[in-house]
């Protein structure tokens, strides 16, 4: 049995449920150009390809002007719906942390700009829980690149083979497998139709996804049947 000292976390999507926020912030500025955003296709392009839609603006002879200054607006426009949320916490996700702790080292490893993750960790009150956060603007090349992973070794102190990353989507399962690291995909809403091949083990909720963890670290108390009681 694989037995772990570290874990590596994605963000959106794994410890906050900001998906579906983000998507909405594209999808509302582009629908005054003609382009009806689908959720498959935000899937698609922004979490599997990595190049959002702009794509799609340029080829229909807008200009880089444009996409540059819609860039700026979703950036606002996102972070205002994120600190209008209630709650962004993924249910279950502070018992999974909190079993884990004693154990292992942990850090988070997102492609989120450190202005959109701090607004979105301002009440979740997980953060005491990590050694470290490495956001976007702090590595080289962003998911599927593995500088943001290798960054985040590093800083554990810890080879990949001791260590398992926790996604949610594509690139980021191609990132962390990139860099060494078998890699937990988390299912929810916008990922249910991806097979996710490459991964070690694809969980379908924060209760198994829990008793994955646990059964990876020796002395650690399962925490599956609780999650459960408690979702």
């Amino acid at each position: 049995m694989k037995t772990i000292q570290g874990v590596l976390w994605d963000n959106d999507g794994v410890l906050v449920n900001t998906e579906q926020l983000f998507y909405e912030s594209n999808r509302d500025l582009l629908l005054p150009y003609g382009l009806d955003l689908t959720p498959k296709q935000f899937f698609d392009w922004f979490l599997d390809n990595n190049y959002g839609a702009w794509h799609v603006l340029v080829g229909q002879g807008h200009a880089i002007e444009l996409v540059d200054r819609l860039r700026a607006e979703r950036t606002e426009l996102f972070a205002q719906r994120l600190r209008q949320a209630r709650q962004l916490a993924m249910p279950g996700i502070e018992h999974v942390l909190a079993a884990l702790r004693p154990h292992v080292a942990m850090g988070v490893v997102t492609s989120a700009y450190e202005q959109h993750f701090r607004i979105s960790h301002a009440a979740t009150g997980l953060l005491p829980h990590f050694d470290f956060v490495l956001t976007r603007e702090m590595y080289g090349d962003s998911k599927p690149a593995p500088d943001g992973y290798q960054l985040g070794l590093q800083r554990l102190g810890l080879a990949a083979a001791h260590c398992v990353a926790v996604e949610d989507s594509p690139r980021g399962l191609r990132a962390a497998n990139a860099a060494g690291l078998e890699c937990i995909v988390l299912r929810n809403p916008m990922n249910r139709h991806h097979a996710f091949d490459e991964a070690f083990c694809v969980v379908e909720s924060m209760a198994e996804l829990g008793a994955v963890l646990a059964s990876f670290v020796p002395g650690m108390a399962p925490v599956g049947g609780q999650l459960e009681a408690f979702l």
